[in-house]
């Protein structure tokens, strides 16, 4: 080691300019040394204070790794093999753990014992030394400055021998510290050295031996056991490789598919709607009335759940019950302030909940969802093929079923020599193996070109308009059969009051009236034009069964929308798979057709069973029979007693008749007999007795018939 600049020690009494200077230089070597130090001892406090936080950190890292069997992951179930492996892991970790620690406190005795005595005992001393030194200096100065002003003229011998005394001590002080200052600043020469190499030398040693200590630990069992885990963990790592690649090709083909369904109201043509859902799910608007007249909507996350309607607040943990739409209704409504909405009401009227869907799209899916909920479809087997099914058959308007051609075999005529045509208003399939017989069983039930009319037109304007022609022309009638005035006339009394809460689907004018399958294929017809022209709103209305009529009152108003004689209705059946479709065949009172009466067949959809409604329908006719019957008795039993009072009159009439002519006969008589001359030349008859007077008169009555 080269040698080492000292500070001259013999030369500090003199305190030579050269000597302050070269004083000066070994002070800024102190200070060079004292910023640099300081930066190595924050170095190595860093490493001490991570080694210590690697030695803390490792022995929780060991104690959260024996806890993992403890947790309950909500996605994770119970796995033995991960729990052992870890627990594995944690002793290896307690060991290293250990070993940490024991570097930790070889750090702090190796390297930062020395450093830290260094900088906290020897620069310290050095900066203590130095500012001493400079007092000793000043008090020497002022001592000596104070001795060169006496004057030469005898004075006080104590105030010299003070002055004296005091550049003695001053001076005497100013050496000695001077010596020391020396002699520390040459000695920091070869504490720097000592004091850079020393933790230096301490942190290998200890990490020498935290190795030693880690390669005694780690035998060749955990080796084995740390290779098994790299391959276990490199599986994974390509299973997850292969997993992102798939999602990444997922998330692609995703947003192909998704791109038209950004759109708020995308294109029917594009994106076809599904009819055969029975569970959806997303969000809607609902309104909220807030007064009589005002409202607002509010977004919520709406889905179903079986037969019940929930909703979900963004945020919440779970949802709410907004409404059960087993057998409940569902239409398109027209809202003021907003697009897209429809209405489900529940099966009994009472509650009623207004939506809106963000397309024309949604919409409709949401109805035809909540369509095949209401109907318990989602209670079968296999819920989106019974749909599929159900809406198949409405769609299918256009072509019979084979069923349903079976069952009308008996109308096929024989067209083995003659031409195939059809009757171009018939509705045929142009597929079809048979397509006339199709044709010729279809307008056998249901007339050709028949309009269906989806709504109720009320007949009041048309009945005031026409109500001066009503006078002159007697009692007129309407197209759906009712007659002009009937209201008024109808009896109040009738033992029969039922009502129903019903939707008109439809009507059209049918032929055929023999059997229920004019009604199936009637329904058929309407729900498949309603799905194929999008016609999803349906007139609500109360259905009053009476022993006279059937009414379609409006609830709101309570006025009768329509009026059916129930002695026109001449059939009613429900649907074969939806008993709430129900339906009946009016025969008109007025209007003749290739002479035959015109029958319509109405078709309405209720919230219960409609088989309860052809109950009471059949009940009410049963009961306008016998009241008829009744009547008709009645009225025969009338009939007979005028006669009776007519042939009685007559009789007494004739009884009459012929007492006057035995009157007139007698008088006839008396004035045709010859009778004796009285005394004033005049003659009495005198008969000779009652009963000869009786015969003469019967005689003559008897000759007088004859005459005449």
């Amino acid at each position: 080691m080269p040698g080492i600049d000292k500070l001259p020690i013999e030369e500090t009494l003199e305190d030579s300019p050269q000597t302050r200077s070269l004083l000066g230089v070994f002070e800024e070597d102190a200070a060079a040394i004292s910023g640099y130090f300081s930066q190595i001892f924050k170095a190595m406090q860093r490493i001490y204070d991570a080694q210590n936080e690697l030695s803390a950190a490792t022995h929780l890292t060991s104690k959260l790794l024996k806890d993992y069997e403890k947790q309950r992951f909500p996605l994770g179930g119970d796995d033995e093999v991960m729990s052992s492996t870890l627990l594995q892991f944690a002793k290896v970790i307690d060991e290293l753990s250990s070993c940490h620690a024991v570097l930790s406190t070889q750090l702090a005795d190796a390297m930062m014992f020395p450093i830290t005595q260094f900088k906290e005992r020897d620069l310290k001393e050095i900066l203590t030394l130095k500012e001493v030194f400079q007092i000793a200096s000043y008090d020497y100065d002022v001592a000596v400055n104070r001795y060169s002003r006496l004057s030469k003229r005898k004075e006080n011998e104590k105030v010299k021998s003070e002055v004296m005394e005091d550049v003695y001590t001053s001076r005497k002080k100013q050496h000695q510290t001077m010596m020391h200052y020396f002699t520390v600043l040459n000695t920091l020469q070869y504490k720097k050295k000592m004091t850079l190499l020393e933790p230096l030398l301490g942190y290998m040693q200890a990490q020498i031996s935290f190795f030693k200590l880690g390669s005694e630990n780690l035998t060749q069992q955990w080796e084995d056991f740390l290779t098994d885990i790299g391959t276990s963990v490199q599986n994974v790592r390509r299973e997850m490789d292969g997993e992102v690649e798939a999602m990444q090709q997922t998330i692609l083909d995703m947003e192909q598919a998704s791109d038209p369904l950004y759109m708020p109201d995308p294109d029917p043509s594009k994106i076809p709607v599904n009819r055969n859902l029975t569970r959806k799910a997303g969000y809607l608007n609902r309104r909220n009335k807030t007064g009589l007249v005002s409202s607002t909507w509010d977004r919520q996350y709406f889905f179903t759940q079986g037969g019940n309607l929930m909703s979900q607040s963004r945020g919440a943990v779970a949802g709410g019950l907004v409404l059960d739409i087993d057998n409940c209704s569902v239409m398109a409504v027209d809202c003021e302030d907003r697009r897209f909405c429809f209405q489900i009401t529940s099966f009994d009227g009472k509650k009623a909940v207004i939506l809106q869907a963000d397309s024309r799209k949604d919409c409709e899916e949401w109805i035809a969802t909540i369509n095949n909920i209401s109907k318990r479809i989602y209670l079968s087997e296999n819920p989106e093929e019974t749909a599929a099914r159900v809406n198949q058959s409405a769609l299918e308007a256009v072509t019979p079923s084979p069923s349903f051609q079976q069952r009308h075999e008996s109308f096929r005529p024989n067209t083995q020599g003659g031409p195939r045509t059809a009757r171009s208003g018939s509705q045929c399939s142009v597929g079809s193996e048979s397509p006339v017989l199709s044709c010729l069983a279809l307008d056998s039930l249901v007339a050709p070109d028949t309009p269906i009319q989806f709504d109720i037109i009320s007949p009041v304007s048309e009945e005031h308009a026409s109500q001066a022609k009503s006078g002159a022309q007697g009692r007129r009638t309407n197209p759906f059969g009712e007659l002009g005035g009937s209201q008024s006339e109808e009896r109040e009394d009738s033992i029969l009051h039922q009502l129903f809460i019903v939707r008109f689907l439809g009507s059209m004018e049918v032929k055929a009236t023999e059997n229920a399958d004019v009604i199936y294929e009637t329904m058929r017809q309407i729900l498949a034009a309603r799905a194929i022209h999008n016609i999803f709103r349906m007139t609500e209305s109360h259905l009053l069964v009476t022993c006279d009529s059937l009414k379609l009152i409006d609830p709101q108003t309570q006025v009768t929308r329509l009026r059916f004689p129930l002695s026109s209705i001449v059939l009613c059946s429900t649907h074969q798979e939806n008993k709430r479709l129900f339906g009946f065949v009016l025969q008109t009172a007025g209007g003749r057709v290739d002479g035959r009466p015109v029958t319509v067949c109405y078709v309405l959809e209720s919230n219960n069973d409609g088989e309860k409604i052809c109950d009471s329908v059949g009940l009410a006719k049963q009961i306008a029979d016998h009241s008829e019957m009744d009547r008709k008795a009645t009225q025969k039993q009338r009939d007979l007693e005028k006669v009776k009072e007519k042939q009685k009159e007559e009789l007494n009439k004739q009884k009459q008749i012929e007492k006057d002519l035995e009157e007139q006969s007698r008088l006839i008589a008396a004035s045709s007999r010859p009778n004796p001359p009285t005394a004033d030349g005049q003659f009495v008859v005198l008969s000779n007795s009652p009963s000869e007077d009786s015969e003469i008169g019967e005689e003559g009555q008897k000759k007088r018939e004859s005459e005449a």
